[in-house]
């Protein structure tokens, strides 16, 4: 059996595919559940529609995150394999980064 055929084995790399997997699932409720919280509790209306809109963009990156982990754990390709979860760890950091924004703007704008 070649590389590129064998089936994936790596406990390693199916537990790294399965956290993303699982995170960014649950990211994707949290960001859901921020919009509706900022959509009550702020008073700014230009924060409230840039986080929201912050918030939904990242809701797409984690389902995106998701995806792509997903893919990983099924492809039986060791190399597609790591191409597939290197993606899905970049964007599922971009997720956390545009989340760490969001947060800091709904703080911002709560002290303003």
């Amino acid at each position: 059996m070649s590389l590129n055929t064998k089936k994936n084995d790596n406990p390693l790399e199916r537990d790294i595919a399965i956290h993303i997997f699982s995170a960014s699932a649950a990211m994707v409720g949290v960001c859901l559940t921020v919009i509706s919280i900022v959509q009550t509790f702020t008073r700014s209306r230009e924060v409230q529609t840039l986080v929201d809109d912050l918030l939904a963009l990242n809701a797409l990156v984690f389902l995106c995150a998701c995806l792509l982990s997903y893919w990983a754990l099924r492809t039986r390709s060791v190399r597609r394999m790591h191409r597939v979860e290197s993606a899905a760890d970049i964007v599922f950091l971009v997720g956390l980064g545009g989340t760490v924004c969001a947060c800091g703007m709904i703080v911002w704008a709560a002290t303003a």
